[in-house]
């Protein structure tokens, strides 16, 4: 049996792969009482005095939607609302079995940014955080933004920062083990769409001195011609100072670090060889990446990934997500803030310990039972210490707090 086949099989066989559990068992009439009328009442009288109380007294405490309107679903395109719901639904289950969060797929069919942002913003009661998954670039931006400002709880674009954490975490580690530094090194990302952009602007803010960031068009710069989206101009402001012109070739040249979030076979053997000594190189394009594993070792680059699980350094958000929101639920957290996602990629990066360093080790394994509570502690750390979140929950307390739910959901 081919993939297509055991995989339509797999699918149609539970009716999907996502259902729902009661917490509670109704056995008799005294518990269905408490569960619902006349019992229900009470939490509903509390929560309309203090509505925060439906974090405590609700599901909503633990609760997030996944949110797409279909337009950019993995390597699929734009394939409408209904055809996105398998991908929606799995990220639903990563949610739960990385980090014991409850998620529901939402899919909307409308692919109006004004019509989605009101609708998800009418969601906010339900919700203790929104992750929006595969949307069209660049109006991913607008929603992202203006759900921000409107919302009280963390709006997350996993294609956008999921990703730009995933990567950076195997950079960092990655110049760990070569002896770089991240403030000094020449980092190139080649692709400036949603994802490609996120880590041009985190690489900023990390303090990252030297970024190139490419498209077809050529290198980025400020005041280019080219005709951009607003994001892309940031990037095209905040990187590139030297103003250099040219195209991938000019800006591989000498570069410490390369980053590919474009298409397939885009980093050729020639190219690899105009970089500097010891480089890092990701290719992280889906589902074949811009250089193979195999290839960019051979072209004599130093430490290599890819977004495959064949690989060795596979760069995956599930490394991501599922922390970062369990993180903010634990801590009741208002948003995602970028010192949070900083905070992260170190968190991520130092899973790796310096003596277990390798060319083909300075990613983590994603199934790692410490890779969840050490998102989650990391990001619950600087919500509080930044007042965005609502308890003031100590890092260790969300670490174990996290990893006692990850053991038991894998029955350890």
């Amino acid at each position: 049996m081919g993939l297509k086949e055991e995989a339509l099989k797999y699918h149609a066989e539970h009716t999907g792969i996502l259902g729902v559990a009661s917490k509670v068992k109704l056995a008799n009439m005294a518990e269905l009482g408490l569960a619902y009328t006349p019992g229900v009442a009470e939490p509903c009288k509390v929560i309309k005095e203090d509505p925060e109380q439906s974090f405590a007294l609700t599901c909503r405490g633990n609760m997030i939607a996944v949110v797409s309107d279909g337009t950019r679903v993995l390597g699929l395109g734009d394939i409408g609302a209904a055809a996105a719901m398998p991908v929606m639904e799995g990220k639903s289950v990563l949610f739960k079995c990385f980090a014991d969060v409850d998620a529901v797929p939402i899919c909307l069919d409308s692919k109006e940014p004004e019509e989605i942002i009101r609708t998800v913003k009418l969601l906010q009661p339900s919700f203790a955080g929104i992750n929006l998954e595969d949307f069209s670039s660049p109006k991913c931006y607008d929603i992202e933004d203006r759900l921000k400002e409107i919302m009280d709880i963390p709006v997350f674009h996993d294609d956008q920062h999921g990703t730009a954490i995933a990567v950076l975490s195997g950079v960092v580690a990655g110049l760990r083990f070569v002896k770089k530094d991240i403030k000094t090194s020449r980092i190139v990302v080649n692709g400036c769409g949603a994802a490609g952009s996120a880590v041009a602007r985190l690489l900023v803010n990390m303090g990252a001195e030297n970024v190139l960031s490419v498209e077809s068009y050529g290198i980025l710069h400020d005041g280019m011609d080219k005709k951009l989206n607003r994001i892309q101009l940031e990037v095209a402001k905040n990187t590139n100072k030297g103003k250099i012109k040219g195209d991938l070739a000019t800006a591989v040249k000498g570069a410490d670090v390369l980053i590919g979030l474009s298409g397939p076979r885009l980093f050729t053997k020639d190219l690899m060889s105009t970089m500097n000594r010891d480089a890092v190189v990701f290719g992280c394009a889906n589902p074949v990446p811009e250089i193979d594993y195999d290839e960019a070792k051979a072209a004599g680059v130093k430490v290599a990934g890819t977004g495959l699980s064949v690989h060795p350094n596979q760069i995956n958000n599930v490394m991501v997500f599922p922390g970062v929101f369990r993180g903010a639920l634990d801590v009741r957290a208002r948003q995602v803030t970028e010192e949070m996602k900083v905070a992260a990629v170190y968190a991520l990066a130092n899973l790796v310990e310096a003596k277990d360093l390798r060319e083909d080790h300075v990613v983590a394994d994603a199934f790692d039972l410490r890779v969840a509570p050490t998102v989650a502690a990391a990001v619950a750390k600087i919500a509080v210490e930044q007042g965005i979140a609502r308890l003031k929950v100590d890092a260790k307390e969300v670490y174990d707090h996290t990893l006692a739910r990850v053991r038991k959901l894998r029955g350890e």
